[in-house]
């Protein structure tokens, strides 16, 4: 009976982590749920023993949870009943936590990934997990920390059938629920990296532009990129500027690639109808040299368009935005679109 119950654990734990469904194609589809084995909590490592291994190629769905404490969301208003059971969990058993504060599910080892290689992340699906978010500011925090010397926390309704959050009675904002926190680890050199502020391995980009259907290019800085997720928001706007979004939980398929003929030094991004490149600092004018710098990059690279045209091109056809403004570096991505390089005409 003991043996038979042992095997039984063991069988529920590969199941609960990681259950691989075998395609047609030879790839792979896995599900990757949260619990206090299978998350980060507050930090991007190269030495963080990999939850799960896949190929490129790969598909994985990846449930992430809102980050915040039973507590604060139950002191808030929340039904103790509508606090996620792995929140719990996770909030009582993770010790090992920070330096910054996000809940990311992962490191996920890609097989194949080296250093110098980028990593294509599709983001083939995203769906809501709960049906409320929550937004909140704190003393000391946020772009006006001055302003609000103080904490507040809101419960916000989310109806997945509209597709609206319920910020007030007369107040619906449209969803388009995207990962707050999508990225790979930081060269071994940087240790333990805080989750908060973004930079060369993406992270915390808050960039809400990279939704179902996207793909993020991620430059490799360790063996097998060790990607993690987390910070999943319904919907924010550019800037974040009282430091949260729409913040909730979500569930999203990945797919990822192992690029060996891609050598990035910032992430980028794609879109079905725009592409997208990026700069983080924690100076804001630096922000948009960087944004600039590696648009003329890409249209260099990509388009083979001569330096003085990129530089050209940029300045008549692409969009900075300003991408958030309060996690230590701050963001700006330029986003270009796709229908203006126009197919020639056949004759």
């Amino acid at each position: 009976m003991k043996s038979w119950a042992i095997r039984f654990s063991i069988l529920t734990v590969i199941c609960t982590f990681c259950l691989g469904m075998p395609k047609a194609n030879g790839q792979t589809t896995y599900t990757l749920k949260p619990t206090p084995k299978t998350v980060a909590w507050g930090y991007y490592d190269a030495k963080t023993p990999p939850v799960l291994r896949v190929k490129s190629g790969d598909t994985v769905e990846i449930q992430t949870l809102i980050t915040n404490s039973p507590k604060r969301l139950e002191d808030a208003g929340l039904p103790p009943d509508q606090v996620e059971q792995s929140l719990r969990d996770i909030t009582d058993q993770v010790k090992d936590k920070g330096p910054g504060g996000h809940i990311l599910t992962g490191p996920i080892y890609i097989e194949g990934a080296e250093i110098g290689d980028v990593l294509e992340v599709k983001l083939l699906a995203i769906k809501l997990a709960i049906p409320y978010a929550y937004n909140a500011f704190g003393p000391g925090r946020g772009y006006l920390p001055d302003d609000y010397p103080y904490a507040k926390m809101k419960i916000i309704p989310l109806d997945e059938k509209r597709m609206v959050a319920k910020f007030a009675p007369d107040i619906e904002i449209p969803l388009h629920p995207f990962f707050g926190s999508m990225g790979d680890a930081p060269p071994e050199s940087a240790g333990r990296f805080n989750s908060a502020p973004p930079w060369i391995m993406a992270g915390n980009l808050d960039n809400k532009d990279l939704v179902a259907g996207t793909t993020l290019y991620i430059p490799v800085h360790t063996p097998g990129a060790l990607f993690e997720v987390g910070d999943g928001h319904a919907g924010q706007g550019d800037g974040e500027v009282d430091i949260t979004a729409l913040e909730t939980s979500l569930i999203g398929t990945f797919q990822f690639i192992v690029r060996k003929d891609k050598h990035l030094k910032w992430p980028r991004a794609e879109t079905p109808t725009h592409y997208i490149t990026m700069g983080l600092n924690d100076d804001l004018n630096a922000c948009a040299t960087l944004a600039v710098r590696e648009m003329i990059d890409f249209l260099v690279t990509e388009k083979h368009l001569s330096r003085d045209d990129a530089y050209m091109l940029a300045s008549v056809a692409a969009d900075l935005h300003i991408t958030e403004l309060v996690d230590g570096n701050k963001g700006v991505h330029m986003m270009l679109p796709k229908s203006i390089f126009v197919s020639a005409s056949p004759k």
